[in-house]
């Protein structure tokens, strides 16, 4: 039989190494929930650098469609792009390479708009 000692010699190797990972990932197991959870921070770091951006510009309050409030949001994009790509590096750690800037570009630019809108009335009702 010899087999055995070639499963029993696998075997032990395969344990003493134990499994091949990068502890710098996070946990690739995590929930949808717990990845968008850790995700928040990241998320709320580069809206707020948008909005306070945006609403700084003298522009901001001479806006007249959801339109020049993107104009306004694109050209704020210089001034957040360390908490922008930070955000867009963490959505690539935690659902793959290339998914952070599909993030950026679809769902999270969707949103945004609304999203400062809502910040600025936040804001004012303080």
């Amino acid at each position: 039989m010899i087999p055995a000692p070639f499963v029993g010699l696998s075997l032990l190797l395969t344990v003493a190494t134990g499994p091949i990972s990068d502890p710098t990932t996070p946990d690739k197991h995590l929930s949808a929930q717990q990845k968008d959870a850790a995700l928040q921070p990241f998320m709320r770091s580069a809206t707020e650098c948008v909005a306070k951006t945006v609403t700084a510009d003298p522009r901001f309050g001479d806006r007249k469609s959801a339109g020049d409030l993107g104009d306004l949001i694109v050209d704020s994009m210089p001034s957040c792009t360390k908490p922008v790509r930070a955000m867009i590096d963490a959505y690539d750690r935690y659902f793959g390479d290339g998914s952070g800037e599909a993030f950026f570009m679809g769902p999270y630019l969707d949103v945004l708009p609304t999203a400062i809108d809502k910040w600025v009335q936040q804001l004012s009702e303080k």
